[in-house]
């Protein structure tokens, strides 16, 4: 069905229990609609700062599911070291105020 879109080991999860665990596992994970011009520019900004994110384009029979699971916020959605850093927006305002960089290093997702 839809959850196979979440699906990168092959274990059989409910979406919403995939989005806890990639929330956990990696240290900055962007879930998305398929084709996000607003994904593509976060992307483009996390890899700019040197940060390579997990980037989790969501089926449309599971984004909302996954979306709630994720905190309740709409698509596009970050997470840095498990919290919720929230769409482009989110993620802009952060590097503005020169915060990005030390969340990255701090989850772990910079390399030094």
């Amino acid at each position: 069905m839809g959850a196979a879109a979440l699906s990168i080991d092959g274990a059989e999860e409910a979406p919403e229990e995939r989005v806890g665990r990639l929330i956990q596992e990696n240290p900055a994970v962007i879930f998305s609609r398929r084709g996000c011009c607003m994904s593509h520019v976060m992307k483009r900004l996390l890899a700019a700062v040197g940060a390579h994110p997990a980037a989790i384009e969501l089926e449309e029979a599971d984004e909302e599911k996954a979306a709630a699971a994720a905190g309740g916020g709409g698509l596009p959605t970050l997470f840095v070291g498990g919290v919720a850093v929230g769409g482009l927006e989110g993620l802009v305002g952060l590097h503005l105020r020169d915060h990005l960089v030390p969340m990255l290093r701090e989850a772990g997702a910079l390399r030094s």
